[in-house]
């Protein structure tokens, strides 16, 4: 098998996807406006971010295609890498963790000065760190669900909760062929149970009480490809089937404050050293990404 190098390794951009700015005036047009921001805090999310030109999401869905293939040299670097999650023909799922690791654009995508900036202000001016990424892929007509959930209720094991998702479109998403959909306000309803990500699109209706029930109004977020959105890690969201003829790729980025800890004595991804319960989260897997 041929060797592929650990990209986890590198904690700077390799190639030339995107550049950096050298000065604060040259991060000034990333900056989000007092409006997004604001729409964050009250209803749990803020969509409609542009973080990629049309040919940096081509050469993202060029290595996609290759890392996706189980048989790619590097797969043994994923965290997790399941072809269908749901185990379902009829409704697949492709989701995977760890391909930073493995794919230099999705590395550098890491480094992206657009969502860096975004996050950073997402997260209160506090320094960005990276904590893990995720493929959600649907193909055309039997593409699967992602259960309603709360990214959080998955992610226990580090405290204190100062964490953010952003997920980006590799293809334009729809109602139709599976779009992200979000519960507004859900962030102001606490802690969770976690339902089965794959499996049934309501099962977190068991765990909700009659007054989240009758709050629970899914507002769809169509994106054009190369848009994100972020959301609070306490929001319920989910995104149903795709029965139509186009696919829906996307990928995600997850992050905290630095100043994260441990909250297990276990490894906090699989294949990672653990990190003791109680220490601050960093090192090679967990790059500081933006300094503040």
């Amino acid at each position: 098998m041929a060797h592929v190098k650990d990209l986890s390794k590198i904690h700077h951009p390799i190639g030339n996807l995107f550049q950096m700015p050298k000065t604060p005036e040259e991060w000034e047009p990333y900056r989000l406006s007092e409006e997004q921001v604001a729409h964050f805090h009250e209803f749990g999310y803020v969509s409609g971010i542009k973080l990629l030109e049309p040919d940096q999401v081509s050469v993202l869905n060029r290595e996609l295609a290759e890392i996706m293939d189980p048989e790619h040299p590097g797969n043994a670097l994923f965290h997790e890498f399941h072809t269908n999650e749901s185990n379902d023909p009829d409704s697949v799922l492709f989701h995977s963790l760890g391909h930073w690791r493995i794919s230099e654009a999705f590395h550098d995508v890491l480094w992206n000065p657009a969502f860096l900036m975004a996050a950073s202000q997402l997260l209160e001016d506090k320094a960005v760190r990276f904590w893990h990424d995720q493929l959600f892929c649907k193909p055309a007509q039997h593409g699967g669900v992602v259960a309603w959930h709360q990214d959080y209720s998955y992610w226990t094991r580090t405290i204190a909760m100062q964490h953010l998702t952003c997920w980006t479109g590799l293809d334009d998403a729809s109602t139709e062929n599976g779009c992200l959909h979000y519960i507004s306000k859900s962030h102001t309803w606490g802690l969770l149970e976690k339902p089965e990500l794959a499996g049934d699109m309501e099962g977190l209706m068991d765990y909700l009480s009659e007054e989240q029930k009758a709050a629970f109004e899914p507002v769809p977020v169509p994106l054009k490809k190369g848009y994100a959105t972020f959301h609070h890690p306490l929001m319920v969201h989910g995104s149903y089937e795709n029965r139509s003829d186009r696919r829906r790729r996307a990928f995600v980025l997850n992050v905290f404050a630095d100043g994260t800890v441990s909250n297990t004595n276990d490894p906090l991804l699989p294949g990672v050293p653990p990190i003791p319960k109680g220490e601050k989260i960093s090192g090679s897997f967990f790059p500081l990404l933006l300094p503040r």
